[in-house]
């Protein structure tokens, strides 16, 4: 399984970026799709996940936007109205559907795959 970040860059405050990552050797449409990040001297943090209904962190609810497509096996994070404080390594990451009653994981440890992380500087 591969999970290949792009999209990151350095962006004033207030400014746009869009993330994406795309997937290979996983059946794409059995995972939910997160993305979490991790800024210098700080934990891992819930960004955003999607499978048929999307969840946010409360600190990005308004301004991101996470979305799939499973024909290109692709999750992406829109990301407006971007804040010094969103800085940060941004990782892409994929849970394996256990049961038709699964939930949307919020922790890190709940996910199977990670990509390489890409890095999103918002200048102030």
């Amino acid at each position: 399984v591969q999970l290949q970040a792009s999209g990151g860059g350095l962006v004033q405050a207030g400014g746009s970026l869009m993330l994406s990552c795309a997937a290979s050797g996983m059946f794409f449409s059995s995972h939910i799709m997160g993305w979490f990040r991790q800024a210098p001297g700080k934990e891992r943090e819930f960004v955003a996940a999607v499978k048929r209904s999307e969840k946010y962190a409360d600190s990005v609810k308004g301004r991101f936007t996470i979305s799939r497509d499973d024909a290109k096996n692709t999750v992406f994070l829109q990301m407006n109205s971007l804040k010094p404080e969103d800085t940060a390594v941004y990782y892409c990451a994929a849970a394996r559907i256990r049961s038709v009653y699964y939930v949307v994981p919020l922790e890190s440890t709940e996910y199977d795959y990670w990509g390489q992380g890409t890095q999103v500087t918002v200048s102030s």
